[in-house]
């Protein structure tokens, strides 16, 4: 969409019309700040009881309505659709409105969104190294920010910035370089795996030369697929959101494609790993299960466990067994339209749209993303506890992304633009240690 409306700036107008799946999404103030981190300009009608979406017999997300400008309906696209496509059917309705002289070319509606002078804006990604380096992925700064954290986790600096701050996409110095909207890192002794998730590309940063370079990705959506390995730069991607790293091998949660992949870091290859691409929640053999938004990683022993978002669900994948075996499991969650906020173990527990997941003494820490919490979850037991809330800090509000190190967990509280931290024991956190983390920007 963004692309039509810079195209056709003088003839597209554009008015989002949410109608939300999940409760918080039915929320203005949460549609504001998502349309803030999205960077969308263009008005958005919040469509809380489905009034729109009834009145045009919308079936499906995402659905585009095209309307004459004299307000008469011209038809209806159901799915997501190539640009190519879509920018035809635009150039052919903008010259018939033109032939009928009934459009006038004018420019577009929207709204210029007041500058974010904090230091973080919707921080949404987070990985730390052996030696104790911290990165975090500053999405609506479209950069990283790589550097240390203290001992008692209360102040973050900033040794290095990696991006030039301009959305784009760009390999060069850290300084020169162009990201949009990065999410998943992961660290390979000096390099630094990003997922630059609305550039379509897996970026790889050297922290010694500090430079960056493309890994995989051409730039372009993937529509379709393929189950064969392929060279990394020459794949389409959909919205590679999470990584994680197992030796030579980085696990990617296209959460486009509803989909994990690996990349063979050795030759640079990316081939499909879990999940057929169709969205809902089946399990069942690695390349038949089928997944819905798969977001955060976290590999603990043979088992990659990942936050599967539109299912409100946590699931793993075996490692240790082949594509045909059944190797897709679920701990909780039990379909694409069951969600809430409810402790207790198996089919009762419902999430609210989890983003990541965290190991930690053979459990899991879970940003329950849209319930503005974290939970811990023991996978065996298939037991779900509150963790903590930030009461103390004001709440939390969407949390994106949260990373365990030793006894100390750190989460990007993504719509207050700020980390958090706080120390973990025995069953739970230690509310009384929640704290907001200081950030160290270097002088500019």
């Amino acid at each position: 969409m963004r692309k039509l409306e810079l195209e056709f700036a003088d003839a597209l107008t554009v008015v989002g019309v949410h109608a939300g799946k999940f409760t918080t999404e039915r929320v203005t103030g949460q549609i504001a700040r998502a349309l803030e981190r999205l960077g969308i300009t263009h008005p958005v009608v919040n469509d809380r009881q489905f009034r729109t979406w009834r009145r045009y017999a919308v079936q499906a997300w995402p659905t585009l309505v095209f309307v004459s400008p004299g307000g008469h309906y011209l038809g209806t696209y159901a799915g997501e659709a190539p640009y190519e496509g879509l920018r035809r059917a635009v150039a052919d309705l903008i010259a018939d409105g033109e032939r009928r002289g009934d459009l006038v070319r004018r420019a577009s509606l929207g709204t210029d969104r007041p500058p974010h002078d904090a230091a973080l804006r919707f921080p949404g990604g987070l990985a730390c190294d052996a030696t104790g380096h911290l990165a975090v992925a500053d999405a609506g700064h479209h950069r990283v920010l790589l550097g240390r954290l203290d001992a008692a986790a209360t102040t973050f600096t900033v040794e290095e910035v990696v991006g030039s701050g301009a959305e784009g996409h760009a390999d060069g110095a850290f300084a020169e370089a162009a990201l949009a909207q990065p999410r998943g890192l992961a660290f390979e002794g000096r390099s630094l795996y990003v997922a630059d998730a609305a550039n379509q590309r897996i970026l790889a940063a050297d922290l010694e030369a500090k430079v960056v370079r493309t890994i995989a990705g051409t730039g372009e959506r993937l529509w379709g697929g393929t189950r064969q390995p392929v060279p990394a730069r020459g794949a389409d991607l959909a919205s590679p959101w999470g990584l994680a790293r197992i030796g030579r091998q980085l696990f990617v949660a296209m959460a486009g494609s509803h989909q994990i992949w690996k990349l063979d870091l050795a030759v640079e290859t990316l081939a499909p790993f879990a999940g057929s691409g169709a969205e809902s929640l089946e399990d069942g053999i690695l390349g038949g299960a089928t997944l819905a938004q798969p977001s955060g990683l976290a590999p603990l022993g043979q088992r990659l466990y990942f936050a599967d978002a539109e299912s409100s669900a946590i699931r793993w994948a075996d490692l240790a067994t082949g594509f045909g075996e059944r190797a897709v499991h679920t701990v909780v969650g039990t379909g694409l339209f069951d969600f809430g906020d409810r402790d207790g173990t198996g089919e009762e527990v419902r999430l609210q749209h989890p983003t990541d997941v965290a190991a930690w003494d053979g459990r899991l820490v879970v940003a329950d993303t849209y319930n503005h919490r974290l939970k811990l979850v023991e996978p065996d037991a298939r037991r779900v506890t509150t963790l903590t809330t930030a009461a103390p800090l004001g709440g939390l509000n969407e949390p994106e992304a949260v990373l365990v190190t030793g006894d100390m967990f750190l989460v990007a509280d993504t719509n207050n633009h700020r980390l958090v931290a706080a120390s973990l024991r025995g069953d739970g956190c230690d509310e009384s240690s929640l704290h907001e983390v200081t950030v160290r920007l270097p002088p500019m």
